[in-house]
C-alpha cells in the first residue's frame, strides 16, 4: 500500500513530490546576508535525503529592523541573490522544491547583539504610517525577487512573535487606529502585505501564510480564542492572497481549541477550504521547541509516524514540516519511506556539530 507521506501534493503551479516539508529555521550562517556554497550545501542534503518542500530559512526584507539576528540572509544584496540562486538550483537538481520565507523580526530584534544600537526596534505601537508603508513594499518586493530567482512559492511568515504575529496579537497590539484595537483591524497589517506581494507575483504563483498561536517568550498567547476568530482571521487573509496555511505549534498532535481533536492546521484547513501544513515535534518524542528556545534542553528521540499518516490520510492537513529532526538526520525522509525507523537519529544538540557551535546564536528550531 502506498504510503500517503510519499505521494504528490499540488498547490496551484506547485507539485511537490512527497508530503515531507522543511520549515524555515534560522541559523545565522549567511554572514552579510549572504548565502555561501556551505548554505547550498545544507539544503541540497535534505533534498537528497527525501525532502519534497523546502521552505527558506528567514530571508529579511529590506527595513533596518527586519533581520532578528546576524547572519539572516537577504535578497537586495545582488551578492545575495546569486547566492540564493546557487542553492535554488542545488534543490532542483535533485528533484526538490524550494519556497522563500519572507520574514521582519520586529520587537524580538536585539539592537546590542545586531551591533546598531541606534536603529529603533520595529514593532506595531512605534511604527508611523510611513513606516508600515514602507514595510510592505518590502514584503512585496522580497516576493518579486524570490520569483525571479527561481523559487517555487513564497511564504509570509506571521508567526512565532515577529512582526506580523505582533500586529495580529492584542498582546503586542495596542494600536488605537486602523492597524490595531478590534480583531479584524489587528488582522489589516497582514492583509496589506498578502495584498501586496499578491500583486508582485501574479495569481498563480503559490503563497503561503505561517501563523502560529504561541509567541517566543509567551507560549501560552492566542491570536484567536476559539475557532469562530480564527475564521475571521483566516477568511481575511485568504481573500488577501494566502493560498495555503502553515500552522505552527509545539506539538501537532495538541488540539488547538477545546471540544476538538483538530490541530492548528487542521482547523485552517476546515475554515478555510485551503492546503494546510502542519508542524510541531513532528517525528520526536521528549522536549518540545520551547525547550531549545529557554535553554532547557531540546533533545528528543524519535517517534512513531502513525498517527501523523492517519490524520494526513484523514485530510486533516495536506504537508508535513520536520523540523529538529531533519537537523540531526537529514535522510529522515528516506528512511521513513523505506521502513528503516530503527535507524532515525532523533534530535541530539550535541550531534549537531558546527551547526550549534559556529553559529552566532542556536538555530530556531521545531
Amino acid at each position: 500500500m502506498t504510503d500517503i507521506l510519499f505521494t504528490p501534493f499540488t498547490i496551484k503551479t506547485l507539485t511537490v513530490p512527497n508530503r515531507i516539508t522543511m520549515p524555515a529555521m534560522t541559523r545565522g550562517f549567511s554572514l552579510g546576508g549572504v548565502p555561501g556554497p556551505d548554505v547550498a550545501a545544507y539544503y541540497a542534503a535534505r533534498v537528497a535525503g527525501g525532502v519534497g518542500l523546502i521552505i527558506s530559512e528567514a530571508v529579511a526584507v529590506e527595513r533596518a529592523a527586519a533581520a532578528e539576528v546576524l547572519g539572516i540572509p537577504v535578497f537586495y544584496d545582488p551578492l545575495a541573490q546569486t547566492g540564493w540562486k546557487r542553492v535554488i538550483e542545488g534543490v532542483h537538481a535533485l528533484g526538490g522544491r524550494i519556497a522563500a520565507q519572507l520574514h521582519h523580526a520586529g520587537a524580538l530584534r536585539d539592537p546590542e547583539t545586531m551591533n546598531a544600537p541606534d536603529t529603533p526596534n520595529d514593532e506595531p505601537d512605534t511604527m508611523s504610517e510611513e513606516d508600515i508603508a514602507d514595510t510592505i513594499s518590502a514584503f512585496a518586493k522580497s516576493a518579486a525577487t524570490a520569483k525571479s530567482l527561481g523559487f517555487d512559492a513564497v511564504e509570509v511568515h506571521g508567526a512565532n512573535g515577529n512582526l506580523i504575529d505582533q500586529f495580529l496579537w492584542e498582546g503586542r497590539n495596542t494600536r488605537t487606529d486602523r492597524w490595531g484595537g478590534s480583531l479584524v483591524a489587528r488582522t489589516h497589517f497582514a492583509v496589506e502585505v498578502l495584498r501586496a506581494v499578491r500583486a508582485q507575483v501574479g495569481p498563480d504563483f503559490p503563497v503561503f501564510f505561517r501563523l502560529s498561536q504561541f509567541k517566543q517568550g509567551a507560549y501560552e498567547a492566542k491570536i484567536a480564542q476559539d475557532p469562530a476568530e480564527l475564521e475571521k482571521i483566516l477568511g481575511l487573509l485568504s481573500d488577501a492572497g494566502s493560498d495555503a496555511f502553515h500552522a505552527s505549534q509545539r506539538r501537532f498532535w495538541e488540539p488547538a481549541f477545546p471540544d476538538s481533536p483538530l490541530n492548528l492546521a487542521g482547523w485552517a484547513k476546515r475554515l478555510t477550504g485551503k492546503p494546510s501544513i502542519t508542524v510541531g515535534s513532528v517525528g520526536l518524542n521528549g522536549p518540545d521547541i520551547t525547550d531549545l528556545l529557554t535553554g532547557k534542553g531540546g533533545n528528543a528521540g524519535p517517534a512513531g509516524l502513525d498517527e501523523l499518516r492517519s490524520r494526513v490520510e484523514a485530510a486533516e492537513f495536506d504537508l508535513v514540516s520536520v523540523g529538529r529532526a531533519l537537523l540531526t538526520d537529514p535522510a529522515w525522509p528516506n528512511k521513513v519511506r523505506d521502513g528503516r525507523l530503527k535507524d532515525l537519529c532523533g534530535f541530539d544538540l550535541t550531534s549537531l556539530g558546527s551547526l550549534v557551535t559556529e553559529a552566532p546564536h542556536p538555530p530556531h528550531v521545531v
